[in-house]
């Protein structure tokens, strides 16, 4: 599984959070969380683009790192939205694609460190 492969992973789950951006502005008048994971869910695949064409290892670490970091920062969003605007399923969904993204970010790095 390269690079690609997770990049193909989050582009469908950027797709993911644009639909459900635009479910939670329109149907539930949630503007703020949503805004904070659109921006974070959208920018892990951004990142891992980036790397692809990295100028360097390091470079490369560096952007699958904000892949990362972002791909932390939508689980939280994506807790903080559970309770009052995704039902269960929803979120467990969207946790379990997340964290899939998560493992195979958290291997690549390792590899690319050694």
């Amino acid at each position: 599984m390269g690079e690609l492969f997770i990049y193909e992973k989050a582009f469908k789950f950027a797709k993911r959070i644009v639909k459900l951006y635009k479910y939670l502005k329109e149907d539930k008048k949630e503007n703020i969380l949503s805004k904070q994971l659109l921006r974070s869910g959208t920018s892990i695949g951004a990142n891992i683009k980036e790397a692809r064409f990295a100028q360097s290892n390091n470079d490369f670490i560096s952007k699958l790192s904000i892949s990362l970091k972002e791909a932390n920062e939508s689980e939280y969003w994506i807790g903080l939205l559970k309770d009052e605007y995704l039902s269960k399923e929803e979120a467990e969904s969207l946790l379990k694609d997340l964290n899939e993204i998560i493992s195979l970010l958290v291997v690549t790095v390792k590899k690319r460190k050694q």
